[in-house]
């Protein structure tokens, strides 16, 4: 007990610690009138947003000439694309989005950082759009749409197969989604249909398309072609850009920040919590201190600093929880299957509810979560049936052990009088089983029942 009690508290320290504010890591600085350099190569989330931010603000702070952001993202949530792109807006240092290189995206989330910046580029082969809201926005990150008037709500399933009431929801978020787009490309003095487009119907484009319809200003197959392409380019503003010359300061990723943005993927913090439930499980039914301790609590850990950036449903963590412990009861106590099959469906039902994530570039994989609950299914449907058949097998020691076992009768045996037999090497008082039968001494037996340290056995036939 006392044991236990330590790992407790080892891991309630722990836990501390992780849910602690999470701090920034440091950026180079940039001199002034420097080209700060920062590649998004990844989701859009709480971490990708912060590095993006930080590094505007560290450019304005030190009055950098330029900012340039290589793009790559296959879109992410909705609140940390807002507060990107308001920044850009807002950015007193131009900003140049190139989405390249070649292959690169700017889908989704991306599309509207494209085109918020001062100059979009991109690179041949890269593409741009379908930015279309495929369901509801997470809770705290729903845009508040305009009311409608009345009769203008469509009556019918909406999206996915809901009802007339979350049909007109999703309407409504598409159009306000629809509107932002539209706005933003009128202030950057872009093409505002295909803005609209590119949500309402997800639309796509290349960078030779793109070029046409006015989305971005130059195709740029490399950094270097970007750099010379953006010497002398002369803003809507009247400010010319000036790039020859001129030093190119990095900004990578910290590696603290990095390793957040692994974390911000939902498949992994799904797999680190359920390791790490399971391990502290076997952790705590053992008697000692082992790896079962380390690998749960460092995968749970992690997994709580996962949680910590991506949205989640509390109620799906919960029943998660409750489906593991549920698993852990069936395996001391005798439902026979009972609490495990209720443990898969929390598992299952928990696993899907888990994480508010509209965008299926941040959603978890149906696969994942059946590979792991079928896993762990596996593992306690063994531990449950091995119970089992240790429950249906004899028992091989104390007086219920004596029950079939065959000795030797050393003294006669009849119901007059009990004598000895020779059992497992010991000596024991026994009487016939059979009141009509009498067993002379040297005959085998075979043990019946046991009564208050009496054998009554019966001849070996």
């Amino acid at each position: 007990m006392r044991a236990r009690l330590v790992r407790l508290q080892l891991l309630v320290s722990l836990l501390v610690v992780s849910l602690s504010p999470l701090t920034a890591g440091g950026l180079a600085s940039a001199g002034p009138g420097e080209i700060a350099y920062a590649q998004l190569e990844a989701s859009v989330n709480p971490v990708t947003k912060d590095y993006v931010l930080r590094v505007l603000r560290i450019a304005e702070e030190e009055g950098a000439a330029l900012v340039i952001l290589r793009l790559d993202t296959p879109g992410g949530l909705v609140s940390s694309t807002k507060e990107i792109v308001d920044a850009l807006l807002n950015s007193r240092v131009p900003i140049v989005v190139w989405v390249g290189p070649a292959g690169a995206w700017a889908a989704s989330a991306g599309t509207f950082i494209t085109i918020a910046a001062h100059v979009a580029a991109m690179a041949e082969g890269a593409t741009i759009g379908a930015a279309h809201p495929v369901s509801l926005a997470p809770s705290g990150e729903r845009p508040q749409p305009q009311p409608q008037p009345q009769g203008e709500d469509k009556e019918g399933p909406g999206e996915g197969g809901q009802g007339p009431q979350g049909g007109a929801v999703a309407e409504k978020i598409t159009n306000f989604t629809a509107e932002w787009a539209r706005q933003i490309a009128e202030v950057r003095g872009r093409n505002p249909d295909w803005a609209e487009r590119a949500v309402r119907e997800s639309v796509t484009a290349g960078a030779q398309e793109a070029l046409e319809l006015g989305i971005i200003d130059l195709i740029a197959n490399s950094l270097d072609e970007l750099l010379e392409k953006l010497d002398g380019y002369a803003l809507p503003d009247g400010r010319v850009l000036v790039t020859e010359g001129v030093a190119l300061i990095e900004k990578p990723m910290s590696w603290r920040e990095r390793m957040l943005n692994y974390l911000a993927d939902p498949n992994l913090v799904y797999i680190l919590l359920t390791l790490g439930l399971l391990a502290l499980t076997y952790e705590f039914l053992s008697p000692t201190i082992g790896i079962g301790f380390v690998v749960g609590g460092i995968s749970l850990l992690l997994a709580f600093m996962g949680l910590q950036i991506l949205p989640i449903n509390v109620v799906g963590l919960g029943l998660i929880v409750f489906g593991v412990l549920l698993m852990v009861l069936d395996a001391f106590t005798p439902t026979h299957g009972i609490l495990t099959t209720g443990g898969v469906i929390s598992l299952l039902v928990g696993s899907f509810t888990l994480f508010n994530i509209p965008d299926p570039a941040l959603q978890l994989s149906i696969w994942n979560v059946l590979v792991t609950v079928g896993a762990i299914t596996a593992v306690f449907v063994f531990i449950l049936g091995k119970g089992l058949m240790a429950q249906k097998r004899a028992p091989v020691t104390g007086l219920e052990g004596m029950v079939g076992a065959v000795g030797v009768a050393k003294e006669p045996l009849s119901a007059q009088g009990k004598g000895r037999v020779l059992v497992h090497g010991e000596y024991w008082w026994a009487v016939p089983a059979d009141r009509d039968e009498t067993i002379a001494a040297g005959e085998e037996v075979v043990v019946e029942r046991v009564d208050n340290g009496k054998l009554y056995v019966r001849r070996r036939r």
